[in-house]
């Protein structure tokens, strides 16, 4: 038995909420839950690094 705890947090990553979803619940049950609470972003950010390193290990990324 497990659970994942899913958090909304600021630009400084001080959080603002928490949402709590068993461990083998997908991670989009957490998200929508903070989905309506979030405000509008001007852009976001990904990173190239961990997409590399991710896939030098045989991880197959299913991002678009």
């Amino acid at each position: 038995m497990n659970t994942k705890l899913h958090a909304d947090t600021d630009r400084n990553g001080r959080p603002l909420s928490f949402f709590i979803t068993a461990g083998q619940i997908s991670d989009y049950t957490g998200v929508t839950a903070f989905l309506d609470s979030l405000p509008k972003a001007e852009r976001g950010y990904d990173s190239d690094w961990l997409k590399d390193a991710l896939e030098e290990k045989g991880i197959k990324l299913c991002l678009p």
